[in-house]
């Protein structure tokens, strides 16, 4: 029975590191993707110089590199939360009291889709 108890615990240590390399995957590909936003309305802007010779000034709030760097700002972000539930999880399963919370899951998945609604203006403007 404490054979059968210790490799349970196991599993769940284990699931809880996959979660946890999920998250840092997640992150990375946000952080991936607001870099490669801000460097290709840099790219953008570039092009546009060369062939009309004129700056645009866009001042706005809504633009690709704010966008980008939103997203690089939430991949930090999701690394810290994704450290705090790891530990928070392992902790729950070494007490052998661990409760699901789908709290995080609301808040990234929120966080995400708003950025996502908010950048819909900067394609219609290209």
């Amino acid at each position: 029975m404490a054979n059968q108890n210790r490799e349970s615990r196991l599993r769940e240590h284990l699931a809880n590191e996959r979660t946890f390399l999920a998250w840092l995957r997640t992150s990375i590909s946000l952080i991936g993707f607001g870099l490669a936003i801000t460097r290709f309305s840099l790219f953008l802007s570039q092009i546009q110089i060369k062939t009309t010779h004129q700056t645009v000034n866009n001042y706005s709030i809504f633009n690709s590199e704010n966008l980008g760097l939103c997203l690089v700002i939430i991949g930090i972000i999701v690394i810290a939360l994704a450290a705090w539930r790891y530990n928070r999880v392992f902790r729950q399963i070494e007490r052998a009291n661990y409760r699901p919370s789908r709290l995080l899951i609301w808040f990234l998945s929120t966080t995400v889709m708003l950025i996502g609604i908010l950048s819909i203006p900067l394609l219609l403007m290209r």
